[in-house]
Parts: C-alpha cells; sequence; structure tokens
C-alpha cells in the first residue's frame, strides 16, 4: 500500500515539526513562523513544477484554495500558539479529535461515509482524552474532560483539530481538481500570503531577526515541502480520513520527543492516552476500508 508509506512519513516528519516549533517559539513568534514556514515550503516544492505536467484546473479549485488556504492560516497560528503556552505532549494528542471530526465532516464535503466500526475509535479517542490528564481525577471523575477545556493550549488545539477536518476534505477536493504537486504548492503559497499581513502588523518590530535566524526557517521549510509532499500524494490515493489517522500516530512520536528532547513531566499517563487515542484512530480507518 503505497499510501500508507507516504502517510507515515508525514506523521514522523510532523513529530519532529512540532519538536522544533515548541523550541524555535523561543526566538520568533507564532506569525513569524507560520508565514515563514509556509513560504518555505510552497518555495521549496515550486521546482517540481518543472517535473510535471501542469494540470488542467477543474471547476473546484479555486473554491478549495481559498477555503483550505484562509483554514489552514487560522490553525496554524493557533496551533503554534497552543504548543507555546502549554506542553507539546498535551497538545499534540489532542489534535488526534481531527479523524473524530472527520466522521462528520468527510460525509457532508466530500460524501465519504464511514462504517460502525468508526465508533469503536470515537470511543477510544474519548478514553485516550480522559487518561491524557488523569492525574486530575482526584477532583472529580468529570475532571480529566475539563481539564482540556480549561487549558487554554488544549482548547486551540482542539480548535485547530476541527478546522484540519475541514481543510483536509477541501485539500482532497483541491487534489482531484488538480494534481497532489501543484496543489501542495498552490495552498502552501495561499497560506504565506494570507498571513503576510498579519506579520506586518503584528510582527514588524521582530522582522530584524531574520537576519541571524532566518536560515533556520528555511531549512524548516525545505523539510515540510517533503512532508506535505508525501500528504498530497496519500490523500489522492485513499480516503481523507485514513491519511489524516495516519499522520496522527505523530502524537506517539510527539509526547516521546517531549519526554527526550524537551524534558517534560507527566509523559507516563500522556502517552498511555497519546497510545489509546492513536488506536482509536486506526478503527476509524479501518471502518472506511469495509
Amino acid at each position: 500500500m503505497p499510501w500508507l508509506f507516504f502517510a507515515t512519513s508525514v506523521a514522523f516528519i510532523q513529530s519532529m515539526k512540532d519538536v522544533y516549533n515548541k523550541t524555535q517559539l523561543k526566538n520568533f513568534d507564532e506569525y513569524i513562523i507560520g508565514c515563514s514556514l509556509t513560504f518555505f515550503t510552497s518555495l521549496f516544492l515550486s521546482p517540481l513544477l518543472f517535473l510535471i505536467d501542469i494540470p488542467q484546473l477543474g471547476n473546484n479549485f479555486w473554491l478549495a484554495l481559498l477555503v483550505s488556504g484562509s483554514l489552514n492560516a487560522i490553525a496554524y497560528i493557533l496551533y503554534l500558539r497552543a504548543i507555546k503556552i502549554s506542553d507539546l505532549s498535551i497538545i499534540a494528542p489532542v489534535t488526534t479529535f481531527s479523524p473524530l471530526f472527520l466522521l462528520v465532516t468527510s460525509p457532508l464535503i466530500v460524501g465519504e461515509f464511514p462504517q460502525p466500526l468508526g465508533m469503536t475509535g470515537v470511543l477510544l479517542i474519548v478514553v485516550g482524552s480522559y487518561l491524557l490528564n488523569l492525574k486530575e481525577k482526584q477532583k472529580g471523575y468529570l475532571a480529566p474532560f475539563r481539564a482540556i477545556t480549561t487549558d487554554k493550549g488544549s482548547r486551540l488545539a482542539l480548535l485547530v483539530a476541527f478546522i484540519w477536518s475541514i481543510s483536509a476534505n477541501f485539500d482532497k477536493v483541491g487534489v482531484q481538481n488538480s494534481s497532489p504537486i501543484f496543489w501542495g504548492i498552490s495552498v502552501f503559497f495561499t497560506i504565506s500570503i494570507f498571513l503576510l499581513p498579519i506579520v506586518l502588523y503584528k510582527s514588524h518590530q521582530n522582522l530584524y531577526k531574520l537576519k541571524t535566524g532566518g536560515w533556520k526557517l528555511g531549512v524548516y521549510g525545505m523539510i515540510n515541502s517533503v512532508a506535505m509532499g508525501c500528504q498530497m500524494i496519500a490523500i489522492n490515493l485513499t480516503f481523507v480520513a485514513y491519511v489524516i489517522s495516519v499522520k496522527r500516530t505523530s502524537a506517539l512520536f510527539s509526547v516521546l520527543l517531549a519526554k527526550i528532547i524537551l524534558k517534560e513531566k507527566g509523559i507516563k499517563e500522556r502517552l498511555l492516552g497519546a497510545v489509546i487515542m492513536v488506536s482509536g484512530v486506526f478503527f476509524i480507518t479501518i471502518s472506511q476500508q469495509l
């Protein structure tokens, strides 16, 4: 299954990006990182235009580009802010809620209907989210769930997961109305265009930092371009929910790297919660094949 290789590659690179984001947020704000990442990603993907046939654009290409570009611009800022203010080992697993939301958004947007087995996956995601904040149980049995909604970073991550569940479907529409590579370049360039005015307004006093540290963001964009190319190819080969589900296994890698590199605490229950949530993701994935 070629799609599985591409989707798993995205998951691994995503976890490395999460750690890198967390460390770079000490030097740059979320607006500069978001805009730089998307611009350099489109820049490093653009030479591929000379190696592929420029596709004939379908009727829904521009609508998909506008929706995905604007939603992902918002999601990038919110996600970066979430990992800036909260532990990565909490934020990364919360994003696994996006396949759960896809059970609703995919049928509405692209007509992909989940099977009953997906409900088992939903239950596992809920159980895993409970375990993420198990230490809160002493405050009451519902306290772990409340911890997700009361922690600002977790709330932002949950919102990001919902936004991604919508934008991923429009990514598929965009790919179907162009090609994987052409869409990847187009959508990331569009996101950077949306974010540029925000950067000039919110971060103009910090742009000088790009003179010395901008090359790091360039390397970051190059790595991300590989991941996004893999994701667009995978989406074109199978269901959106399938690809995004495998991509969300990055939560496991992120939790482990948060312990190893960032020295975050409380990893034991968070890792268990992440494992169960990812198991739920796979149940949802399997239901898409039946």
